[in-house]
């Protein structure tokens, strides 16, 4: 369960999907879609094939002849979270929250309520509530390397990177030897030391070969990562094309190996790898980028489907999407006004690599290098490495006052 939720907390950024009330492409312009009858189906959820499918049948019908069983419930909770992950479907997440409403505004919830109330809260980016929660489940259970893990990954979304370490030492006696690794060098990696990290997990990868499948594609996924950054793109490569290999859908990892690709220049293989996943919003974004170097006829509707779907979700009030917002809004409509005001917004709640570079890239395409200037104090606190962004901050040395 540890490497599954583990990518879970980790991907949130980039991996949830705002979809579609309604199930066709809708123009940008068209009013949205409003049901006239509460029996009309808007759009049928997907429904995973096989055993899950069978699984997940199997505990409704028990939880609906008990639904006071707070084991079962929490049970299938976790499964519409796993779901979630993988099926990139916020909707499934709804249906676990649904599942644990009548323990959930419990003044003290049990301790796995309050486990997967944090993870819910962190999926919505609600940060500060989800770390409380986390707070108290840690205070009730200071051995739940679950709570541990994902207390890290959030403090590493947000920026607190010392924080975030200390949180994964205490998985060393936990945890499997490689979760700790990942943990510690996810962290160690954007604050000063990229290299020491690097080492660090690929020596945990290498010791580790029949470790978990999942596991070893979160693992492998860091060092990608660490290894994109550090302007090394043989050896991303490498690490990216080992963990796709293991074949494991994760919206993530397609997500990041896209943004390695577009960084690289290479369009075709984006266009190619994502060919099939428009339903999703992250990686729609991707192929649409993708599809803008190419001049591809697909390109159009792909803007069109997107604008909807960023309006859809402004009118739920749902803002987890501000840094896919913004690229769109910088890269395919050319507003870099308004991509700046949204890479502002997305830098308030989250503070990643990519959420920086994006202040950078908006700052810069704006004319408003004073609007990076908390981002640039931010980088030299942490010395977060990284030539993209590095190469951005040289070209806001240069830029005029």
């Amino acid at each position: 369960m540890i490497a599954g939720l583990a990518r879970t907390m980790r991907r949130c950024a980039v991996a949830t999907v705002g979809v579609l009330l309604i199930a066709s492409i809708t123009p940008a312009s068209a009013a949205p879609f409003l049901p006239t009858d509460d029996s009309q189906v808007i759009e049928r959820l997907p429904t995973p094939a096989g055993g899950s499918k069978r699984e997940l049948r199997d505990l409704r019908d028990a939880l609906t002849g008990n639904p006071d069983d707070l084991p079962l419930a929490v049970r299938l909770a976790r499964r519409y979270v796993e779901i979630g992950r993988t099926e990139a479907d916020p909707r499934y997440y709804g249906h676990a929250e649904a599942l644990l409403q009548p323990w959930w505004r419990l003044e003290a919830p049990p301790v796995d309520v309050l486990l997967l109330r944090a993870i819910l809260r962190q999926n919505r980016h609600e940060f500060p509530a989800a770390l409380a929660d986390l707070s108290a489940v840690l205070a009730a259970e200071p051995r739940n390397s679950q709570a541990w893990l994902t207390q890290a990954v959030i403090l590493q979304v947000v920026g607190r990177h010392d924080d975030a370490r200390r949180s994964c030492a205490r998985l060393a006696l936990l945890a499997p030897a490689l979760v700790t690794a990942a943990c510690i060098a996810d962290a160690a990696s954007v604050s000063g030391e990229a290299a020491e990290a690097y080492a660090l997990l690929r020596a945990a990868v290498e010791a580790e070969p029949d470790a978990d499948a999942g596991l070893r594609e979160w693992s492998l996924s860091v060092l990608a990562e660490v290894a994109a950054r550090a302007g090394d793109p043989a050896a991303a490569e490498r690490h990216y094309r080992a963990a796709l290999a293991l074949g494991i859908k994760d919206v993530y990892l397609l997500g990041s190996y896209a943004d390695f690709l577009l960084d690289q220049e290479r369009p075709a293989e984006v266009r190619e790898l994502l060919a099939g996943e428009t339903r999703i919003d992250p990686l729609l974004l991707r192929l649409a980028l993708a599809e803008a170097k190419l001049g591809a006829p697909e390109l159009r509707e792909h803007v069109a489907a997107l604008e909807a779907r960023f309006a859809t979700a402004r009118l739920r009030g749902d803002t987890v999407h501000r840094r896919e917002e913004a690229r769109f809004a910088l890269h395919l409509l050319e507003q870099p006004t308004e991509a700046l005001r949204l890479a502002r917004e997305d830098w308030q709640v989250q503070r990643e690599a990519w959420d920086a570079r994006l202040v950078l890239e908006t700052a810069l395409a704006a004319g408003a290098p004073e609007e990076a200037a908390d981002v640039l104090a931010w980088l030299k606190e942490t010395r977060l490495e990284d030539k993209q962004i590095a190469a951005l901050v040289a070209r806001l040395a240069e830029a005029p006052r």
